[in-house]
């Protein structure tokens, strides 16, 4: 997508000119700055910040030279630490909605297979698959990646009784999804059925739900083992600022008994 010349000036202006210091840990560039998603938290409806919601930062969202989301940079950091990156080697990572630099980077560590599906391809190389109807074997698959794509499915539950079902046992799953401690229950509701209306209950256009602090059990009432962990736990030291990450936004890793 093009951008305004306005816009072009300012990406131009914080990733391209030399001394910045912010690193993007996606393509490796020094920029001095990442760029806001929309008007950035100012854009926000008034009930996702009363909730604290936690998901994108949307004021150090996009790399001004690469493009990648500040979520996309905290997954390679997370995987890079917990060592799933380096550990793909011969693997069958099946990697829903996939992300470009994420992708290239586990395409380098070299898997046995690496399925990258969506449930609306864009391009040909993207296979389209229903993360409520995989057509994957039962334990099958040692890593599945579904990096804020929980949000958007009608039958979420189902999904993750078929991420279960395919992975193989020891295989894990990556599951972030934007949530809010401040919910004591998962929240969604059928009559929020308009673009509008699911902006302002669920932060964005095409969620159909937010998250609450019931995420972990929800998701380990499909059988799988909760092996979450916080930011500062698994990035001690990690200047978020610098790096353009949430530091509130936990590793929501997953796995399946052996």
């Amino acid at each position: 997508m093009a951008l305004h010349p306005g816009k072009l000036i300012a990406y131009g202006l914080a990733g391209w000119i030399p001394g910045g210091r912010r690193h993007c840990v996606a393509c490796g560039h020094a920029v001095w700055r990442f760029m806001p998603y929309r008007k950035g938290s100012r854009g926000l409806p008034p009930l996702m910040r009363a909730l604290d919601i936690v998901g994108s930062d949307v004021d150090h969202f996009e790399c001004p030279r690469c493009g990648a989301h500040d979520r996309e940079r905290h997954l390679l950091l997370y995987m890079r630490a917990s060592g799933l990156l380096d550990a793909l080697a011969g693997a069958t990572v099946v990697h829903f909605a996939p992300e470009k630099r994420l992708a290239r980077a586990i395409a380098d560590r070299q898997p046995g297979l690496h399925v990258r599906c969506d449930l609306y391809p864009m391009t040909r190389d993207i296979q389209r698959v229903d993360i409520q109807r995989m057509p994957f074997a039962d334990d099958s698959v040692d890593l599945l990646l579904a990096n804020h794509v929980l949000e958007h499915v009608d039958a979420p539950d189902v999904a993750l009784a078929e991420i279960h079902r395919v992975l193989k046992p020891g295989g894990h799953a990556i599951l972030q999804t934007p949530y809010s401690a401040k919910l004591h229950g998962t929240w969604e509701d059928a009559g929020v059925d308009t673009p509008e209306a699911r902006l302002q209950a669920y932060g964005q256009e095409d969620h159909v739900r937010l998250f609450g602090r019931d995420i972990v059990e929800r998701f380990a009432a499909s059988g799988l083992v909760p092996r979450v962990q916080a930011h500062e736990a698994l990035l001690p030291g990690c200047d978020a600022i610098r790096h353009g990450v949430n530091p509130a936004e936990p590793f929501f890793l997953f796995g399946k008994a052996d």
